[in-house]
């Protein structure tokens, strides 16, 4: 799971909402009636009460949050259950189905780094080998950093560079390369390999890597090592691939009410290997089961590679969840009961998604929406343990809330900062407050309490609405050699904590509901 963009509205730019009026939209959502479901398995009598009480979830939170669509895929005692909920479109009405297409968003991720590791076993690429064994001419803007950072830390998130760099270099086979070349003007944030921080521009870097070896375009290096296959027949990255595909159009929220926006569907192709997969739940429960290690799948990876993704994590720290680190791509995300949780998902404009595994429990769930609205929802069942409990006998940590005392609050208060580079390759800051309030902090945008932080333990918080209600998302805080907070992690970003006196007049404000893409 990741962050949404906050954009400069321009025409030709996917659009984002305030945090207001996203609380208005859920506020005022007229309910949407799912479609029947579609049947789970041929000749089934009785399915488990448990996919009953799944579904019904669904339709409550389409409802609460004007979620016109829903694809459903779910690996479940050893059956599928692969559903549609809703309609593709507000305009059409035409019906969800188990085919329909989504765009998945940053799950696109676990993609490109399967098709690594297909090369890897072919001794084509080597995870700890340097980039520039691959990409000879590559550049950062701290040339250490750039001779120094490997292929498995670009997989694992530590390459310690600013994460959020959206170039758009047009629509050509030279897309990849021309992003990477833009590497120069990524400020590096962290030490090379010691904290997690979310990287699509590292990801981006890892799609040029497969190019360059393959050489073919990254979508056709995609297609051939791992979609095809698979047998993913509908999941492609080009919209001009989609002819005669049920397409989920991607909805804006006006006024509580989901509204068609066409505008979201653009994404540059720079941008293909960190989010660009347009695929279905069918697809996607496919792909996950594979993961899983089912047999009657292709040979793609020996077991040995398959588990070596979903293994010795990076760094951690938190990303909606608490995680252990990430894997070759995969979020590793622990549970109270022991067995990790294998997870990822993504964000693009009226588009999100939310994908996980628990391996040890033979189980799987992805969803796919069409609304601004629907990472409301994906938090729901991804972030909180609801689902995890339903059907895997598995919870998140124990977070029990504690008020901590003034003196231990007032080093967390300031200003913190995050920057992203965006389609047009200018940088934009992103800025919220922390002040302390009743031994908890207040995050504040635009002088307005947006969310309320409540720690559990050292530097871990709980995210909750301004009326205390959860959000179900997890923060943390990255300390100094000197024990100070000198970072926040939200959402797998780092927020840089400025000078108490700095404020965020001036500054493009955080959106803490739906954050940045992918």
């Amino acid at each position: 799971m990741s962050l949404r963009s906050q954009l400069i509205h321009r025409s030709d730019q996917p659009t984002t909402l305030s945090r207001r009026t996203v609380l208005r939209a859920a506020a005022a959502a007229v309910p949407l009636a799912a479609v029947p479901a579609l049947p789970a398995v041929a000749g089934s009598v009785r399915e488990p009460a448990a996919i009953g009480r799944l579904a019904e979830k669904i339709e409550a939170g389409m409802a609460k949050y004007a979620i016109p669509g829903v694809g459903l895929g779910l690996w479940y005692r050893g059956r599928e259950y692969v559903r549609g909920f809703g309609v593709t479109s507000v305009d059409t009405q035409a019906p969800v189905t188990a085919d329909t297409v989504f765009r998945i968003g940053s799950t696109t991720k676990t993609f490109t780094a399967t098709a690594i590791m297909r090369l890897v076993e072919r001794g084509r690429i080597h995870l700890d080998a340097p980039v520039r064994r691959y990409l000879p001419d590559f550049t950062t803007s701290d040339p250490s950093v750039a001779a120094r950072v490997t292929v498995r830390q670009l997989l694992n998130h530590s390459a310690g560079w600013q994460g959020d760099y959206f170039l758009d270099t047009g629509q050509g086979d030279d897309a990849l390369a021309q992003y990477v070349a833009g590497m120069t003007q990524v400020p590096q944030l962290t030490p090379l390999g010691k904290v997690f921080s979310y990287n699509n521009a590292a990801i981006g870097i890892a799609g040029r890597i497969l190019e360059v070896v393959t050489g073919k375009p990254y979508e056709s290096a995609l297609r051939e090592l791992v979609v095809d296959p698979l047998g993913l027949a509908h999941s492609r990255y080009f919209r001009s691939e989609l002819a005669g595909f049920s397409i989920a159009a991607s909805h804006n929220i006006v006024d509580g009410k989901p509204v068609v926006e066409p505008a979201f569907d653009a994404m540059p192709r720079s941008l293909h290997a960190a989010g660009g997969l347009i695929s279905s739940a069918h697809d996607q429960l496919r792909y996950a089961r594979y993961h899983l290690g089912h047999s009657g799948f292709p040979h793609l990876l020996t077991d040995r590679s398959r588990r070596a993704m979903q293994s010795d994590p990076g760094p951690g720290g938190t990303l909606f969840v608490e995680l252990n680190g990430v894997g070759v791509s995969w979020m590793l995300r622990p549970t109270a009961e022991g067995p990790t949780v294998v997870q990822h998902g993504g964000d693009w404009s009226g588009q999100h998604s939310g994908f996980l595994m628990v391996p040890e429990r033979d189980f799987a769930i992805t969803l796919l929406t069409n609304s601004e609205s629907g990472p409301s929802l994906v938090a729901e069942l991804f972030a909180d343990d609801w689902a995890l409990r339903e059907f895997a006998d598995v919870s998140n940590l124990r977070a029990v809330p504690r008020e901590l005392p003034p003196h231990r609050l007032a080093a967390y208060q300031g200003t913190y900062v995050s920057q992203q580079i965006g389609f047009d390759g200018q940088p934009s800051d992103l800025g919220l407050d922390l002040v302390a309030d009743d031994g908890e902090l207040v995050a504040k945008v635009d002088g307005e309490d947006a969310l309320r932080l409540v720690f559990y333990r050292n530097g871990y918080a709980l995210a909750l609405d301004p009326s205390g209600q959860p959000t179900h998302i997890r923060v943390n805080f990255v300390f100094d050699a000197n024990g100070r907070p000198q970072w926040l992690r939200y959402g797998g970003r780092l927020f840089r904590h400025q000078a108490a006196d700095r404020r965020t007049s001036g500054l493009r404000k955080a959106n803490l509901t739906h954050p940045r893409l992918l």
